[in-house]
C-alpha cells in the first residue's frame, strides 16, 4: 500500500523558514513527479513545487518561487520543500503528491496518483 506522510510543519514567525519532509513507501519512488500543494481555509488546493524524477528539474508557483527550495532524495524516498521568508499568506496545509507526468503537468492535481495526509504550516506572531 502506497502511503505519503509529511513532517516538519509547525507554528512559525513571520520571516521565518520551516523545512517540510514527505517520506513516500513507493517502490519505484524515482519514476515519479513529486510535488506540494497547500491548502489555505476556504480555498482551493493550490500548487506550490514540483520536482522532476531525477530531481534535475523544477518548477515553482509565482507565489514562493524564490523563496522556497524543493529537493528530493531517491535513496531515501523522500523529497523536501525548503521554505524560506515566510509570511501569513503561507500559512495552509501542506500536502505532497506523487504522479507518473511530465514536469509541465505538474500543476494539475488531477495528474497525481497518490497524495499525503497533509500538514499544517501556520505563519503568525
Amino acid at each position: 500500500q502506497v502511503q505519503l506522510v509529511e513532517s516538519g510543519g509547525g507554528l512559525v514567525q513571520p520571516g521565518g523558514s520551516l523545512r517540510l519532509s514527505c517520506a513516500a513507501s513507493i517502490r519505484t519512488f524515482s519514476s515519479y513527479t513529486m510535488g506540494w500543494f497547500r491548502q489555505a481555509p476556504g480555498k482551493e488546493r493550490e500548487f506550490v513545487a514540483a520536482i522532476s524524477w531525477t530531481g534535475g528539474r523544477t518548477y515553482y508557483s509565482d507565489s514562493v518561487r524564490g523563496r522556497s527550495t524543493i529537493s528530493r532524495d531517491n535513496a531515501k524516498n523522500t523529497v523536501y520543500l525548503q521554505m524560506n521568508s515566510l509570511k501569513p499568506e503561507d500559512t495552509a496545509v501542506y500536502y505532497c503528491a506523487a504522479g507518473q507526468m511530465s514536469l509541465d503537468r505538474a500543476t494539475i492535481p488531477q495528474r497525481y496518483t497518490y497524495w499525503g495526509q497533509g500538514t499544517q504550516v501556520t505563519v503568525s506572531s
